[in-house]
């Protein structure tokens, strides 16, 4: 289905008359949190999906159609790139491969193994390139560091679009590695538009007494981020409390409920669904931290997390280490605090000012209930635009 040149600002509405896009997604990982918000964003919007995903949890459970492509685990990148040839032949034998108008692929790898099964099929289907992380490996400045780069180069340049989540990944990557070689659209990590995740607060609910209440939530893979909290939580006894929520990465966080079993003011919720539980966990919450090290100086730098969405929605301030994309969108909103190195000072220093004197919360709380809901919540056909977009542009390469 080729773009048409019109404008659709509605939904299901704007495939009025014809046949709804077809979307063959190739996501990391059917389980994973950023990959099932994506394809409901999708579905939302009257678009049809089907999966081409491998699965790092037997248990894990679809709600749309998907085609196996094997089991994988987390940071087994060379196993992952296995699943490039055994996946793609897999997807390329797939009637729903075929019928797809579109394909949209998330991460590097599994660009990749579109573009293998697109070739094994013989199709001429434009592709979408959506980047949510750019991987340690394509930031290195080394014989394998420049390989990486150059395949990318390869992929992306026969990419109808790509899609980024944050700003710092088209300054401090493509425009640096890529010039030239794509056209990308900006896809916040934001709520999904039909979903329901209810009402905002009311900017007259006065903050629950007793401790400070700070959260961490979503993908727990940041070692340095873990020591911080616990380092909180021991300095400050009974008057902070600290809640996890989410899924820990276990190579990078190897000792990890032990840690928390030892500590009386640190609770770890385990996994939850979005966007159904989310009203819960930041109604929870005084503050949420929004600071990550896992690649620091790259890709950690340069993200924008889920968590300035979802807590500002819900008007939970982030805290998060400054000279960020975090921080630069938090000070251009006066939403949260934002905080210099050494951080192992600094922020213990800023949560004790914060114990003594919550006004700071209280204001960022306040501005991001002033701000406009489309901010944190993705617009009703917004995927139905992109879509267009990469359907009009589409190459047939």
């Amino acid at each position: 289905m080729a773009g048409d040149g019109t404008a659709y600002d509605t939904g299901v509405e704007a495939w009025h008359g014809q046949e709804t896009c077809r979307i063959a997604y190739f996501g990391h990982d059917v389980a994973d949190a950023a990959v099932r918000r994506r394809v409901r964003a999708l579905q939302e919007d009257g678009l049809e999906v089907t999966g081409f995903m491998p699965r790092r949890r037997k248990d894990a459970e679809t709600f749309w159609d998907n085609v196996d492509l094997g089991e994988t685990s987390d940071g087994a990148f060379a196993k992952r790139l296995g699943t490039v040839f055994s996946g793609a032949a897999r997807a390329a034998a797939a009637p729903a491969f075929a019928e797809a108008d579109l394909i949209l692929a998330r991460n590097m790898d599994m660009l990749a193994c579109a573009f293998e099964a697109k070739r094994r099929a013989g199709l001429a289907t434009p592709v979408i390139y959506e980047c949510l992380d750019v991987h340690r490996l394509l930031t290195r400045e080394d014989p394998a560091g420049m390989a990486m780069r150059a395949i990318e180069r390869a992929l992306v340049s026969r990419c109808a679009r790509v899609w980024v989540s944050s700003p710092g990944f088209l300054e401090n990557h493509f425009e640096r590695r890529h010039a030239g070689h794509y056209t990308a659209d900006l896809v916040e990590n934001r709520l999904p538009a039909a979903s329901d995740f209810g009402p905002r607060p009311d900017i007259e609910a006065a903050r629950a007494p007793g401790p400070l209440r700070l959260g961490w939530v979503g993908n727990l893979r940041c070692a340095r981020s873990f020591a911080l909290l616990l380092a909180l939580a021991d300095r400050f006894g009974d008057a902070i409390q600290i809640h996890l929520h989410g899924q820990p990465a276990r190579r990078e966080i190897p000792v990890f409920e032990p840690e928390i079993d030892r500590r009386e003011n640190v609770t770890f919720h385990g996994r939850y669904a979005a966007p159904d539980d989310l009203a819960g966990i930041y109604g929870g919450l005084d503050a949420v931290w929004a600071g990550d090290f896992m690649e620091a100086g790259a890709n950690s730098v340069w993200l924008l997390p889920n968590r300035i969405y979802e807590g500002g929605y819900f008007a939970v301030p982030p805290l998060a280490p400054a000279g960020t994309q975090t921080a630069a969108w938090i000070e251009a909103r006066a939403t949260g605090l934002t905080l210099a190195e050494p951080l192992e000072d600094v922020l213990p220093a800023q949560v004790a000012a914060l114990i003594e004197d919550p006004t700071p919360l209280a204001a960022a709380r306040a501005n991001l209930l002033a701000l406009d809901t489309s901010v944190f919540v993705e617009p009703r056909g917004e995927m139905v635009r992109l879509t267009r977009l990469a359907l009009g542009k589409g190459e047939g390469t």
